[in-house]
């Protein structure tokens, strides 16, 4: 079903902003909106703003537009979730910030620490380093077949501008990741850091991103979902005027269809609990029904995730740490759940016939979305066999937790120890960065392999500029630690 979107940047909005959508939205005889996969704000199809009521301020897309995509950022996850200590809220909104124009492809900005945000779901994925202001740049252009790593470390305040030159690049035939970080390099001016080591992901079970929680020592955070994804406007507009008189300035959208409201004071925390209690809103949904993702205003997705959780609890099946989707055969995209449920489509000749839906069953590798990997389970299975397959899947998640090595992400074959031990890793001991022969120095064409002794005299540092006498060679221990 097309929808028309509204684009919140970041999943980042003010409770002013919110207000004012909430008074379109009533204008135009709307009694709920809806949230997104992509943090945005979802309206029925055929809802129209009037320039006069949108003033510019909020960028809409109309169904069959290809007018924008929304960028996805991790910034409801700080301060309330684990996190790169470096990376702070005011972090993510300095880089959104950049971003003047709406970006045509979609745009990942993360913490790989966290689990609630996905972290590759954008065509374009930045996640940070464990250096401070460096981030990871993973790129999957919509005609690609497979994600790619850029080879070099994107500081904070170019990823804008990277951003923009890799979307005009974007539609070149077969351009490829040697091609985009060589003409970017010729067309940027950037302070770029060389990859060092493969991106890290530690696994982590799925958080718990409901209800009243404390953060430090006087604040809460309020997370709020409604199982049904149709937030009522009066709840809303109240809800807001809340957060202007507890001087809150920032409403952040999940990719769940929930959202979350950080640094409600102490001393207001009972005004909050009043609030919910008055409008009659379930803070405290079990695990078994909060982490699921369903595609937005379809009947039969809601119905089946009704069906699988009331069956489940029956049972008494213990859930934690895992999410489920449910989708189309034919979603595009790429999922971002533990276990996903997919409805097969009829063949169009048997679409007037009366047949009953059949379903596939995937779960990610290691029950890690992050690995991007999925492997099917089962396929063509009736609708009742469902609840006995996710049981099934639930039981080899406990059986396997705990069992699982944290991921390293990069383009080459995993090292072992023996042979990390024995590996040419030198240091320039000005500015620390790491010259690594099996990841070379693309930013001085030094191809994987080349061993420091091979480097010509004339190399220097890529960071600071130091010379190749000033590097010196690290232990095995040092590079363990």
């Amino acid at each position: 079903m097309e929808l028309t979107r509204l684009i919140v940047k970041g999943g980042v909005i003010s409770p002013g902003e919110l207000r004012s959508i909430v008074n379109m939205s009533l204008a135009q005889g709307l009694k709920t909106i809806s949230f997104g996969s992509r943090q945005d704000i979802i309206f029925p199809n055929g809802f129209e703003y009037s320039e006069t009521e949108n003033n510019g301020k909020f960028h809409i897309v109309y169904p069959n537009e290809q007018s924008g995509n929304n960028i996805v950022s991790s910034y409801v996850s700080t301060d309330i979730f684990r996190n790169t200590a470096w990376l702070t809220g005011n972090k993510f909104l300095y880089v959104l910030e950049q971003f003047k124009d709406q970006p045509a492809l979609k745009v990942n900005i993360t913490d790989p620490k966290q689990q609630l945000v996905p972290l590759f779901t954008g065509h374009i994925n930045f996640i940070a380093s464990e250096h401070e202001d460096y981030w990871y740049l993973y790129i999957r252009l919509p005609n690609w077949q497979r994600m790619e790593v850029y080879p070099v470390l994107i500081y904070s305040w170019d990823i804008a501008k990277i951003y923009y030159e890799i979307e005009r690049l974007a539609n070149e035939e077969s351009i490829g990741i040697d091609m985009i970080f060589n003409l970017v390099s010729e067309n940027l001016d950037t302070n770029n850091r060389t990859i060092d080591k493969a991106l890290n992901i530690p696994f982590y079970p799925f958080p718990y991103y409901e209800g009243m929680n404390r953060l430090g020592i006087d604040q809460y955070w309020l997370g709020l979902y409604w199982r049904n994804n149709l937030y009522d406007l009066e709840f809303l507009k109240e809800m807001c005027d809340l957060c202007f008189d507890c001087k809150i300035g920032k409403i952040c959208i999940t990719s769940w269809k929930s959202f979350i409201i950080k640094g409600i004071p102490k001393d207001r925390k009972l005004d909050w609990e009043k609030f919910l209690g008055k409008n009659g809103i379930n803070v405290r949904h079990s695990l078994l029904e909060l982490n699921w993702h369903l595609p937005v205003a379809t009947e039969w997705s809601l119905n089946l995730k009704t069906f699988l959780v009331r069956t489940l609890d029956q049972f008494d099946i213990s859930t934690y740490g895992l999410t489920f989707g449910i989708s189309d055969y034919n979603r595009e995209g790429h999922y971002f759940t533990s276990i996903v449920i997919e409805k097969n489509n009829l063949p169009k000749d048997l679409e007037s016939i009366k047949i009953r839906d059949t379903y596939n069953v995937l779960y990610a590798r290691h029950f890690d979305p992050n690995t991007r990997e999925y492997i099917i389970h089962t396929q063509d299975i009736d609708k009742l066999e469902l609840p006995g397959i996710l049981i099934e899947l639930s039981k080899k998640y406990f059986n396997e937790l705990g069992n699982n090595t944290p991921m390293e992400h990069n383009n080459s074959a995993a090292v072992t120890k023996k042979e990390k031990q024995e590996q040419d890793v030198y240091q320039c001991a000005e500015c620390l960065t790491i010259y690594n022969s099996d990841y070379g120095d693309i930013v001085q064409g030094i191809e994987k392999g080349v061993l420091f002794e091979n480097l010509p005299d004339s190399y220097c540092c890529s960071l600071c500029e130091a010379p190749k006498s000033n590097f010196v060679l690290l232990t095995a221990e040092k590079q363990d630690i």
